[in-house]
């Protein structure tokens, strides 16, 4: 056959004349030697495999756009009922050298479904061997995995035994380095040891202890994500005490109200940092909210009565001996995003890192020779997540002060080796849309990770092009779970936007509105399993968790999760929150379905939400928009072209049926619940109730 793409369509993408029709004559090759194309999904993958290999041997590169049609010309004409189509398949010497491979031949499955089957059927065989693997240090050992008179809503993990987190931390070498760490103000490339770690955080132990603190006392975290936040998260759990998470973007009355639900004793915090060329200042907004005795770090900030600098609180004595805890005890109060109402408290406790670590060591696939990096701070589960993730695999963790949407950031990526990459679906977004990545070497890394949101297909493609085809690990589950509940794997084929597996351990029903098992609907997650929260410091967990949950197709007691997911073939896709489900006319989508299909070059991003405006159950679909660039200062004009444009989109690309955009608001940004995450859609409805009660212009 000719040539699938000519020189001339190549030259159009960028190539100049003579790589044009170089690479024309490659694909020629590639495409003859594969047969005439046919629908057939293992011919298809191993055309795309042939081609990621040719691509990657021209030593250029080449435009994503060339990458996206290739793409959509090898699978072309997929049959429906196929699995999504892949665009990594993982190599024999991969799936050789991880960790899921290992574990199932440890254990003699035949095959990773196999393995995932006894995973939940043999639960505490499962357990049991993960925490043998991870080598989690104990002072007493457990009697079992979990106490068989326990309930499943609220299972005894670990009886008896006596151990400090911390602990698993602190093992590597102590030559080794625990942290790399750059900031936007200081790009200088700083190496933090575990031995240097390990002091800090004793030091820190040593003065809380000076403080005369009680031995489980909260303590909170307001400040980005530093070493010396490391150092004071594990020391505060070293010491026995209990660390509170409060992202430092968070307004003075929301850490009031987090401080009030915790009953934290003293904060860690910051006078100050700088972050997309400006300075943020932490400490002035601690005072504000009146939260009880501040440790400062930095200088700058002229101190309250009673606040104590940092230089001045740490202990000079670099020894601490753990105080050891039962399993059940917490070592970390996070909060869920919220709505409108007080955010859960949700407790983690010396078992959710054990979760953490469990998903990062099969689901990532973390080695000792990882440096891992993800943006995210102690205010949100990622930045526990990532502290154990690395620490007790005894890798290393890059991390960066700073708009992680910048040059900075992705010129630190590089610099900095990073090999397991974690992010937001947002940020890969903004990355395609400016230079962030021009001219980079990403191809050290060797898997990404994707949380927060629904990841868009194409972003995603383009984001395991920029490395050179390496996988992308989606990955969903949320505070409560200490992890996830759904996941990728190294082991499994990679589909751009698309879940391969439950996660290992833990299981789930598709449920539809009559609590029926469905290809489309609903998440009930399949307790009991370890990181899942027990209780919640301000709500009933019971009531949050279990209560009106239809049992399972054989009685099992299931607990909510409220995500909204679809299976296609072996995989799934997130359609968003339950929550978030909109509803005209009677036909029902989700917003993330709507979201996807709406795009505009004068749009940076959507928010897709259904109000019912009078109470009558009579829904308004109103897009919330972000304006780019020269957009920004429209109004009236744009927002009656971005209706007419979306409706179009819906009913050409979605369902005719849901092209009924109402209304269009215009905000300079969406508001965040976490970092990528948007709000829920109560959130929204509520602001355009507040919007149109008080007249106020929705652009």
């Amino acid at each position: 056959m000719g040539a699938p793409v000519d020189a001339d369509e190549l030259k159009r993408l960028g190539l100049a004349d003579t790589q044009a029709q170089a690479v024309a004559r490659a694909l020629t090759g590639v495409f003859e030697s594969a047969g005439t194309p046919r629908p057939d999904p293992v011919a298809q993958e191993r055309l795309w495999w042939a081609l990621q290999s040719l691509l990657g041997s021209l030593g250029r590169p080449l435009p994503f756009e060339l990458h996206a049609r290739l793409f959509e010309l090898v699978y072309a004409g997929r049959p429906h009922d196929a699995d999504p189509a892949p665009a990594w398949l993982p190599s024999r010497a991969v799936i050789e050298a991880s960790n899921l491979e290992s574990l199932r031949k440890e254990v003699g499955a035949a095959s990773y479904p196999a393995l995932h089957q006894w995973s939940v059927e043999k639960r505490d065989q499962f357990w049991h061997r993960l925490i043998t693997r991870l080598d989690i240090p104990f002072v007493t050992l457990p009697e079992r995995v979990w106490a068989l008179d326990s309930s499943i809503e609220r299972p005894d993990w670990l009886p008896r035994a006596e151990f400090n987190m911390a602990d698993a931390c602190f093992r590597a070498p102590g030559t080794k380095a625990a942290i790399l760490y750059a900031s936007e103000a200081d790009e200088a490339l700083r190496t933090f040891t575990y031995a240097e770690l390990e002091a800090l955080a004793n030091r820190v132990a040593n003065g809380l202890d000076a403080m005369g603190l009680g031995e489980r006392d909260p303590v909170a975290l307001y400040l980005p994500m530093t070493p010396e936040a490391v150092a004071i998260y594990l020391g505060v759990i070293r010491s026995g005490r209990c660390v509170v998470g409060v992202a430092d973007a968070s307004a003075a009355p929301d850490l009031a109200n987090k401080i009030r639900i915790s009953g934290a004793k003293a904060v860690f915090t910051i006078d100050g940092y700088v972050r997309g060329g400006k300075t943020i200042p932490i400490y002035s907004k601690a005072v504000e909210a009146q939260a009880p005795t501040c440790i400062v770090l930095g200088r700058s900030a002229q101190l309250r009565p009673g606040d104590v600098r940092w230089v001045d609180f740490l202990s000079a004595t670099r020894t601490y001996t753990s105080r050891p805890r039962k399993a059940s005890d917490p070592t970390n109060i996070l909060f869920s995003s919220g709505t409108t109402k007080d955010p859960k408290a949700i407790p983690w406790t010396q078992t959710t890192p054990i979760k953490a670590a469990v998903d990062a060591h099969l689901h990532h696939d973390v080695h000792a020779s990882d440096v891992l990096a993800w943006p995210t701070t102690f205010g949100w589960m990622m930045g526990p997540w990532l502290t154990y993730a690395t620490l007790v695999h005894g890798a290393t963790m890059a991390l960066y002060n700073g708009d992680p949407r910048g040059r900075g950031f992705t010129e630190f990526v590089q610099r900095s080796h990073v090999t397991i990459l974690g992010l937001v679906p947002k940020l890969v977004a903004s990355w395609r849309q400016t230079e962030a990545l021009e001219g980079l070497d990403w191809s050290r890394i060797r898997l990404f990770s994707s949380t927060g949101e629904t990841s868009q297909p194409e972003d995603m493609l383009w984001l395991m092009h920029t490395a050179g085809y390496k996988p992308v690990i989606e990955y969903c589950g949320g505070t409560e779970i200490g992890g996830g509940y759904i996941t990728s794997t190294v082991v499994q084929s990679n589909a751009p936007g698309y879940f391969s597996t439950p996660a290992l351990g833990v299981d789930f029903f598709i449920l539809d509105e009559a609590g029926r098992p469905a290809e489309r609907g609903e998440v009930a997650l399949v307790p009991p399993s370890m990181g899942l929260s027990n209780d919640l410091l301000n709500y009933d967990h019971v009531k949050e968790y279990f209560a009106d949950v239809p049992k399972g197709p054989h009685g099992e007691v299931l607990r909510r999760h409220g995500d909204l997911l679809e299976r296609r073939g072996s995989y799934y896709r997130h359609l968003g929150r339950a929550k978030d489900m909109i509803n005209v006319g009677g036909v029902k989508t989700s917003s993330e379905e709507i979201r996807a299909v709406l795009d505009s070059p004068d749009v940076e991003d959507t928010k897709p939400v259904a109000i019912d405006v009078d109470g009558r159950g009579q829904t308004r679909l109103v897009v919330y928009a972000v304006p780019r660039g020269a957009s920004k200062g429209a109004s009236d004009e744009l927002r009656a072209r971005l209706r007419t444009h979306f409706n179009g989109q819906i009913k050409a690309r979605l369902n005719p049926l849901l092209a009924h955009v109402e209304d269009v608001v215009l905000v300079a940004e969406l508001p965040q619940a976490g970092p990528g995450k948007t709000k829920t859609a109560e959130w929204f409805r509520e602001d355009y109730l507040s919007r149109l009660a008080s007249h106020k212009p929705t652009a």
